[in-house]
């Protein structure tokens, strides 16, 4: 055998794998890095997670590296060689910092979303004018992600091969060789095995346990697979006769006649106001003690559950009960644009007045657009207040000034009136006015004081509302939009994350306080507030009301598995199953799989998760969210 024959067979094939290693050994580290900063979110990594995550990083690498491997085997002559190799020196570093400064991002914003970013990190961005106000913060609190990634930029450079290497004489041996055997391997890599689908992030939820996936992902590879892609696609799970039988968003109103009609409404969303710092469902130190007053004093639930993991998907949860149960929030999805008929939209027509406050520049995740498009009259938001003396200089208007101001200008509405208000101080980067840092309760986590001084501005609020004519003929619902990020591991558990404070608070206590440990979702406040203030009408809602007999439940979507709250279970379904059964009512970290043991609630919780998938999908792609 001439073995110089075969080096000489193999060495470009040598050279291009040697960048592909430096590249995999990098994008490896990252992990590492990421792990580490989300160590809280990941307590038991098993190995097979870990090597799942490399094979998922050599699929990623050969997908973006595919046309540097077409380039690098194309025949070159001589005198163009030294500059083709320079090219290729540049591709691989452009392609590597691209890979790890992806990677790098996810390491902060896993913690406020719990999942690898996909294509609506780019849409949320442009989602309004935030960034220009976020950049200093983002310098000056992620300063040490930025020092790794210059770091990173120099091991690229450094140990990126740069000595260029002498053309060797290439046969027609050689060329069929590459043709043959080395570019069909790399389709193999960028399909990710020999399936007859590439694989992609819903293949990988049946390998890998659903709290462990973020870890085997990789931010490129989510990114990638979400480009482009319409975040819905038509299923067919269950016949539509089954399908309605075990759901129908189409609903009639029961008015109750609890509360006179023309009842006034309030809807105020705190901002990440998560239980874990609300001390009414802790028994730790309490971070809201006036929030914690007035629970006390309100129809509250035990189970209440956020609809998703960000501001942006919980205001067509509330306002239109419309879950985002997809990769993108419904908002910055191409469907934002349906025709919906929101409680406002309903409310409007019974004669209400409808105003939407929130103190962030107005653009600010479209709410401004979303606001209009679900029927309220009136926005409110740091241009209409007027005063820039109060802002923060990152999100908008102080909530301890916003607050109180809102209650006036909510005195300038005819009643009735629907009003919403969202709070934003307690938003990363948790900033807190000078003449308050001193007066408020810090904890273990950044967001603890600012969820404090959140408290105060809450307390603001209601101070000035006591002083309107309006206060006592108006019900209070009050609710997070969704959990915090947080260093505790409990909290980081799927079956804690969405757990938020919901309450409806009548002044005049009409309405019973009670502690229920029914399970009540964002997309159930639209459906009560119909029948707490008799409006008599049909309407399309993924949720149902508190007086309804329809069973309660909760229902979420994360990174191709779908989270259903019924009873005292939450099950996870992915890859068109449910699988795996575990008790949310009890926290502690060691909770087993308990799906052999209710295999029919197993099976009923199947048929009706797939209902709702369906039901979903199917009207949001055919435009059909109104009922008729």
């Amino acid at each position: 055998m001439n073995f110089d024959r075969v080096r000489q067979l193999l060495h470009p094939t040598y050279l291009l794998m040697r960048q592909f290693g430096l590249i995999l050994a990098l994008m490896t580290l990252t992990r590492l890095i990421f792990w580490w900063y989300n160590r809280a979110a990941f307590q038991h990594v098993s190995l097979e997670t870990l090597l799942t995550g490399v094979s998922l990083d050599v699929v990623t690498i050969s997908l973006l590296c595919s046309p540097i491997i077409l380039f690098h085997f194309i025949p070159t002559p001589l005198r163009l060689w030294k500059r083709k190799q320079q090219i290729v020196r540049i591709l691989h570093i452009t392609i590597t910092l691209i890979l790890v400064a992806l990677n790098l991002i996810d390491c902060e914003y896993y913690r406020f979303t719990s999942k690898r970013s996909t294509a609506d990190l780019f849409t949320i961005i442009s989602a309004g004018n935030d960034i220009p106000q976020l950049i200093t913060s983002f310098l000056h609190d992620f300063w040490f992600l930025i020092l790794l990634f210059i770091g990173f930029i120099w091991l690229a450079i450094r140990l990126t091969h740069s000595k260029v290497e002498k053309q060797q004489q290439l046969t027609w041996i050689h060329h069929v060789f590459h043709v043959a055997v080395i570019i069909p391997c790399f389709i193999i890599l960028v399909r990710g095995g020999l399936q007859l689908k590439p694989i992609g992030t819903v293949e990988l939820a049946q390998y890998t346990p659903a709290d462990q996936l973020a870890l085997a992902l990789n931010t490129p590879f989510t990114l990638l697979k979400s480009i482009g892609k319409q975040p819905l696609q038509p299923v067919q799970l269950l016949t539509e006769r089954e399908c309605n039988r075990f759901f129908n968003p189409i609903q009639q109103s029961h008015p109750q006649h609890i509360l006179p009609n023309k009842t006034n409404v309030v809807v105020i969303l705190l901002e990440s106001f998560g239980n874990e710092h609300v001390g009414f469902f802790n028994n730790s130190k309490s971070y809201t003690p006036f929030f914690d007053s007035i629970l006390a004093q309100s129809l509250t639930f035990e189970y209440g559950m956020s609809n998703g993991k960000k501001s942006i998907e919980a205001i067509p949860a509330v306002i239109a009960s419309i879950p985002s149960l997809m990769d993108n929030p419904y908002i910055s999805s191409p469907y934002s644009t349906n025709k919906i008929k929101s409680l406002a939209h309903i409310l409007g027509n019974h004669g209400y007045s409808t105003a939407f406050f929130h103190g962030a520049t107005n653009g600010s995740m479209r709410f401004d657009a979303f606001a209009a498009q679900a029927g309220f009259k009136h926005y409110f938001g740091r241009y209409e207040y007027n005063n820039d003396q109060h802002f923060d200089k990152t999100w908008g208007i102080l909530d301890e000034y916003f607050n109180p101001w809102t209650a006036r200008k909510i005195s300038t509405l005819k009643a009735p009136f629907f009003a919403t208000l969202f709070t934003l101080s307690s938003h990363h980067p948790y900033y807190i006015p000078p003449h308050m840092r001193k007066k408020i309760r810090y904890g273990k986590d950044p967001i603890c004081g600012s969820i404090n001084y959140g408290d105060f501005a809450l307390k603001a609020f209601f101070e000035e509302a006591k002083k309107q004519p309006w206060y006592n003929n108006t019900v209070f619902v009050l609710a997070a939009d969704h959990t915090s990020s947080t260093s505790n591991p409990i909290y980081n558990e799927r079956r804690f994350m969405y757990g938020i404070p919901i309450a409806f608070y009548d002044p005049n206590q009409r309405l019973k306080p009670e502690r229920t440990k029914r399970i009540f979702q964002h997309i159930d406040i639209m459906p009560t507030l119909l029948d707490l203030l008799n409006i008599d009408e049909t309407f399309y809602a993924f949720g149902h009301s508190y007086f309804s007999k329809a069973e309660p439940y909760a229902l979420n979507y994360l990174e191709g598995t779908y989270y259903f709250f019924n009873k005292s279970h939450l099950i996870l379904f992915s890859n068109k199953k449910a699988r795996n059964l575990h008790d949310f009512t009890v926290k502690q970290m060691e909770n087993p799989d308990s799906s052999q043991f209710y295999k029919n609630e197993l099976r009923v919780a199947d048929f009706r998760i797939k209902a709702v998938i369906q039901r979903y999908t199917m009207d949001i792609l055919h435009n059909k969210t109104v009922a008729k």
